[in-house]
């Protein structure tokens, strides 16, 4: 018995057969007619004109140009300590470090022992003192013994009075070394120890220390540039350093307050108030330095954080625009207006203030006016295209001098 024989398409012919099927229904679908494309804008006059409802026009921002009575200006600023609650200690003598009793961040009282140094030279103040009390015991026993001599007729009073003046300057000797020793952390009638107390004279918290145990320590070591044993400062308070320009002076006068605002703490907002300012123009920097007092009652400011000195300052007549809005061609200041719904034109305008926010247009721009803040470039660059556009070409400018008779 004889089988069929089945016949089998090739690969080939099975991909030929599958592509003609895709064309074919292909063919079949109706062609998607692409979108029309917007008209650019023309440019009639100095005027740039868009088309009604043309898609750039959502992509320009507009801002109203308002009367200027006051704006807000921002001046850089760093906070620094409370110099007039801030001490700095320095070693009185030469000596080395054997004890350190504070370190950053306690809280200290006025008369707090920071640090004991033994110092050989205190020693020596120490001996001083005691040698002056001992001359002091001496010369007021002499000067006892002087007198009864001298009621008994023995002694002339010339050596009375010799006696006398011994005494008072054995006296003023005790006294002058018992302050100084005092003075430096001794005690009255205490022996020669050669313990040095570095103390606090001020309540206030420990925010540097610069010292450690064995370390040599001299009074020569002080002065600018070298750190101080410690630093401490009453926190609450801290000054606000203000680097203000010229036309700034007359607003941030005494007593002038501001609004402080820190980067790194945002959402919180501190006021201060200007207790001093300098009489001289930095000439590095060209500004004035100018001093605030801000409250830091819960201690969220430190000393050299960068921050932002807010101002209202009062201005004279004009409007008020984004310091964004104004563009320098050249020499000159000029900002885009639109002057109807989808028309603009280029504006010189005069500028009385230019901060880094908001500038101050004196002339060239009225009240409520619209002026471009956003893509100003998209804008810009649409008015070159088509002034460029607008501008004949050379061989049409040729075909119509042929032209003329």
């Amino acid at each position: 018995m004889q089988l069929p024989v089945v016949k089998t398409l090739s690969t080939s012919t099975l991909r030929a057969s599958l592509l003609i099927g895709l064309l074919v229904l292909a063919g079949c679908q109706e062609a998607v007619e692409p979108p029309a494309k917007a008209p650019p804008p023309i440019l009639q006059g100095e005027q740039l004109r868009f088309a009604p409802n043309h898609p750039q026009l959502a992509l320009i921002g507009l801002v109203s140009a308002t009367p200027a009575q006051t704006i807000t200006v921002d001046l850089p600023a760093r906070m620094i300590w409370n110099e007039e609650h801030t001490q700095r200690i320095y070693p009185a003598f030469a000596g080395r470090v054997s004890a350190i009793q504070a370190d950053v961040g306690q809280a200290v009282s006025a008369g707090s022992v920071l640090a004991q140094l033994a110092s050989p030279d205190f020693g020596m103040a120490q001996a001083d003192t005691a040698k002056a009390r001992a001359d002091a015991r001496l010369s007021g026993n002499a000067l006892q013994r002087q007198r009864e001599l001298f009621d008994a007729g023995i002694v002339a009073r010339k050596d009375l009075d010799q006696a006398e003046a011994d005494a008072a300057r054995s006296l003023a000797e005790v006294q002058r070394a018992d302050a100084r020793t005092r003075m430096y952390g001794g005690h009255e009638g205490g022996s020669v120890n050669q313990s040095l107390a570095i103390s606090a004279s001020i309540k206030g918290v420990v925010v540097e220390r610069n010292l450690n145990p064995g370390q040599e320590v001299r009074p020569d070591q002080s002065g600018v540039g070298v750190p101080p044993l410690f630093v401490v400062t009453d926190p609450t308070t801290l000054w606000v350093q203000i680097d203000a320009r010229e036309s700034e002076v007359a607003t941030l006068r005494l007593g002038a307050t501001f609004e402080l605002i820190v980067p790194t703490l945002p959402g919180q907002k501190f006021e201060g108030r200007v207790t001093a300012a300098a009489d001289y123009i930095d000439p590095i920097t060209r500004t004035i330095k100018v001093r605030g007092l801000v409250a830091n009652p819960a201690r969220l400011l430190k000393a050299e954080m960068l921050a932002t000195a807010r101002i209202q300052r009062n201005i004279g007549p004009g409007v008020v625009v984004p310091s964004r809005a104004v563009a320098l061609q050249g020499a000159k200041n000029t900002v885009l207006v639109q002057v109807q719904p989808g028309v603009f034109e280029t504006r010189e305008v005069q500028l009385s203030y230019q901060g880094p926010q908001e500038s101050v247009v004196s002339s060239g721009v009225a009240a409520g006016e619209q002026v471009v803040s956003e893509n100003m470039l998209l804008l810009a660059r649409e008015f070159r295209n088509a002034t460029h556009d607008a501008q004949p070409t050379p061989a049409a400018t040729a075909s119509n001098a042929q032209a003329k008779p």
